[in-house]
């Protein structure tokens, strides 16, 4: 019976790290202790400011701006530069906000006549 519990366990464990980006979770490196991914479109004010470079000033504004279609906003519309994104942005991300409209397909539904 304990052998029994031991295999539930486990694989209750790997479903859990095997879930975990799609949870917006970071798989944490050698060494590294898992970090969840701050969400720029619904993160409180102090959940941004304990990303490195994001003070009051920053946070403020990073919220004043949503929503961003994607993390590569913040450099895009000037709120943060460019050499701090790369600081951040593995510990960022942008998912739409709920009750978001999907963005429209570029290109017209197989079997539709482009126009001209």
């Amino acid at each position: 019976m304990k052998g029994l519990l031991s295999v539930i366990l486990l694989a209750g464990a790997l479903a859990a790290s095997a879930l975990a980006p799609a949870l917006g979770q970071s798989r944490p490196g050698p060494g590294q202790p898992a970090v969840p991914l701050i969400d720029i479109n619904s993160a409180s004010r102090d959940d941004l400011m304990t990303l490195d470079g994001i003070g009051e000033v920053r946070a403020d504004a990073i919220i004043r701006a949503r929503p961003f279609k994607a993390k590569g906003d913040l450099v895009e519309r000037r709120l943060i530069p460019e050499s701090l994104y790369d600081k951040i942005a593995d510990k960022v991300v942008a998912r739409p906000p709920p009750g978001a409209t999907p963005v429209p397909a570029t290109r017209p539904p197989a079997g539709q006549p482009r126009r001209s």
